[in-house]
């Protein structure tokens, strides 16, 4: 198997990022997130993509759930994390962001979406 073959949710990657990519392009860089995310949810459910936005994980700690929670942005093909953003980078803070949620969700993977630059950026970000 080749590393090309080896990449995990390769196919489910390209959807997610192509229908971002095309949202960029109809929208362009400045907006709020949620106006991002508003799109990303229209193009997913034109596009049969199962999803669930702003989904809830708990934090268990030892034999209890810490009073503290996060929301993913949204939760792709049931596995895969997104992370939207509408900064000028991707920067370490996002992908550490990243890695955080998805050691919580006990995902094997995390897409930063950046909407905020002139070209549209992602980053994969990978639960080893």
């Amino acid at each position: 198997m080749n590393s090309l073959e080896s990449i995990i949710f390769k196919e489910e990657c390209f959807q997610i990022v192509g229908i971002c990519m095309e949202i960029h392009r109809m929208l362009g860089p400045g907006l709020l997130e949620i106006v991002y995310k508003d799109a990303m949810e229209y193009e997913f459910k034109m596009n049969n993509i199962p999803y669930q936005r702003e989904k809830r994980f708990d934090v268990h700690y030892k034999d209890i759930i810490l009073p503290h929670n996060f929301y993913a942005d949204f939760v792709a093909f049931d596995e895969v994390i997104l992370e939207v953003k509408a900064t000028k980078e991707i920067d370490s803070d996002h992908i550490k962001q990243a890695l955080n949620y998805i050691a919580i969700a006990d995902s094997p993977l995390s897409l930063v979406l950046n909407f905020g630059s002139k070209s549209f950026q992602h980053r994969r970000v990978i639960n080893l």
